[in-house]
């Protein structure tokens, strides 16, 4: 099922990014960050309302698995929930405690509301400290661990009873996805390679998908991105791995969830989002 040739055994992020292994996702949101503002945190709030079919997370404990930027830990915390954190690279750490301590220093929330740590999906040591969770929310990040399906299966078992698991997984294209493994494999391993990439798919990725916004007033990029960060992250990402959403639906069907919500990328290169409850 793995397109990226990766292992669960892995040197430290900070080694592998310099390395060429490994996507410096951290460096990425630090820079977006600076573009973050009050309309694309109620962006992230409303994603999380429509695919939890929840309208307040209060009395939840939700856990981000692979926080990136802190946007969604923002957006869980603002909800009601009481937020646990963590992330494997450095700087998606700085980024989220950054967010964090905006909101104690503004009397929004207090420490114990909000937790922030290094970590990674593929340490169950680690995740065996944390206990168990009503929301595990992991978006865009198992398939870029270098093992997604243990990933999966770990996150996957720090989901009480009832609660929700939501993930998003890239949709398997076939040929095409393996052809996406090599662009970004190029772009992490051969530095002189990324702005050539990125001129070639501006046009695309960024030109096109403003216009098709203007002309649909389709607006922004869902869950309060952009449209420049949201290509350097789809350059960039590696390790990338897919699947169809029949092979998650049966992996995660056989641990004993049930789909609750599915939103499939229809063809495209993007995520299939998915909202599982654990009812076993």
């Amino acid at each position: 099922m793995s397109i990226s040739g990766q292992t669960a055994e892995q040197a430290s992020p900070v080694a592998e990014i310099a390395a060429g292994s490994r996507f410096g996702f951290g460096a990425n949101w630090r820079r977006y960050l600076r573009l973050l503002d009050s309309t694309r945190i109620e962006d992230a709030q409303r994603s999380l309302q429509q695919m939890l079919a929840m309208p307040s997370l209060r009395g939840l404990r939700v856990l981000d698995a692979g926080s990136g930027s802190g946007l969604f830990s923002l957006a869980a915390s603002r909800l009601g929930a009481t937020v646990h954190s963590f992330d494997c690279d450095p700087e998606s750490v700085a980024c989220t405690r950054l967010l964090r301590d905006r909101e104690i220093s503004g009397g929004k929330l207090n420490e114990e509301q909000w937790q922030v740590e290094e970590g990674s999906v593929l340490d169950q040591s680690y995740l065996d400290s944390l206990g168990s969770f009503d929301v595990v929310y992991s978006w865009g990040v198992l398939h870029h661990t270098g093992d997604q399906w243990t990933a999966m299966d770990n996150v996957s078992r720090l989901v009480l009873p009832n609660g929700r698991l939501f993930i998003a997984i890239y949709n398997d294209q076939g040929l095409r996805s393996r052809w996406w493994c090599w662009i970004k494999r190029c772009y992490n391993r051969h530095p002189s390679s990324r702005w050539p990439l990125i001129l070639a798919f501006t046009p695309y990725l960024v030109w096109l998908r403003w216009l098709y916004r203007r002309i649909t007033g389709a607006g922004r990029v869902g869950r309060g991105m952009t449209l420049w960060y949201d290509m350097i992250d789809w350059l960039g990402g590696y390790p990338f791995e897919v699947a169809s959403p029949e092979a998650v639906l049966r992996f995660l069907r056989a641990r004993g969830f049930e789909l609750r919500e599915l939103a499939t990328a229809r063809g495209t290169a993007g995520c299939n989002e998915f909202v599982l409850e654990r009812v076993r």
